[in-house]
């Protein structure tokens, strides 16, 4: 019997990104209605139990609703034990809600400071950059010359995996009207800086729905909140935030690409038949075809 090889292997690294979690104090719930810590536990519970063994677990943003301690405490509860699980590392990014001391003492175990938190985590030979495109006390997002200097300073050695940027502002258009009072300013200074260089993806959050676009080439994979989420049924392009269509992202790493996948919450009638992993394996075989574990 001869085997045919499917035209990609499984990937390099499989990364998790999450978005918007909105943690509020315990007991408490988000604008009176929405549970974002039962949301979070829904979705991480079904991440464990499809045994997706992440590189990384990557949050971009709005960790916290109001940027309290007790918040960031409960969200580290709820997601560090997932994380242990998996076997893999939390990587925090930034969000216009959220308070800079506040999450370096609660969620980095760092001295308490309120400049940008900015860095740099290598995930094999993959480099995740970390930029805080926040300021403090307001909804919309900049970057100081400081932090471009810092990113250009980042990016003028090529990582032997390539970069991925992780950001909360999407350097993207909006789909809705209001949108654009909480936008990443000044985009083109961002754009000069991340053109022609090794970053494979930026991936972003703060819209509360899933999007894609490139921006100075790039691709750009904007993740849906674990919290609430946009309804843009809303008509002209209006805004309301509802407690539905929560989820995730795969990101999926190959040699050539990287692919962003949309994973909303489990559940839904089975419709046709449920196979499993030895039914995979099974099918694969009956049609002899199998998936190389490593890039040819």
């Amino acid at each position: 019997m001869s085997l045919r090889a499917a035209e990609y292997p499984h990937p390099h690294h499989t990364l998790v990104h999450l978005s918007d979690t909105h943690f509020v104090t315990p007991g408490e719930l988000l604008s009176g209605t929405g549970h974002p810590r039962d949301r979070l536990k829904e979705i991480l519970t079904s991440l464990v139990a499809a045994e997706i063994r992440p590189a990384a677990l990557i949050i971009t943003g709005d960790l916290a609703d109001r940027g309290e301690a007790s918040a960031y405490r409960e969200l580290r509860s709820v997601l560090t034990p997932a994380a242990e699980q998996m076997g893999t590392e939390i990587a925090w990014v930034m969000g216009n809600h959220d308070h800079r001391e506040t999450v370096r003492r609660e969620l980095l175990d760092a001295p308490a400071s309120d400049a940008p938190y900015d860095t740099t985590v290598m995930i094999g030979g993959l480099r995740l950059i970390i930029l805080d495109s926040t300021v403090p006390g307001k909804h919309h997002g900049e970057l100081s010359e400081e932090q471009l200097v810092w990113l250009a300073e980042v990016l003028r050695e090529p990582a032997p995996e390539g970069s991925i940027l992780a950001m909360h502002h999407p350097p993207l258009p909006c789909v809705q009207d209001l949108a654009v009072t909480v936008e990443l300013r000044e985009q083109q200074l961002l754009a000069e800086v991340v053109r022609g260089t090794d970053l494979r993806a930026i991936l972003a959050g703060h819209l509360h729905y899933s999007t894609t676009a490139t921006f100075a080439g790039i691709p750009v994979s904007v993740a849906g909140a674990t919290s609430c989420t946009q309804d843009l049924f809303t008509p002209r392009r209006g805004t309301r935030a509802r407690d539905a269509a929560q989820g995730l992202n795969l990101v999926h790493v190959y040699d050539h690409t990287i692919m962003h996948t949309v994973v909303p919450m489990a559940g839904g009638v089975t419709v046709g038949r449920d196979v499993d992993a030895a039914g995979t394996a099974r099918l694969l075989a009956e049609d002899e075809v199998y998936i190389p574990s490593r890039a040819r």
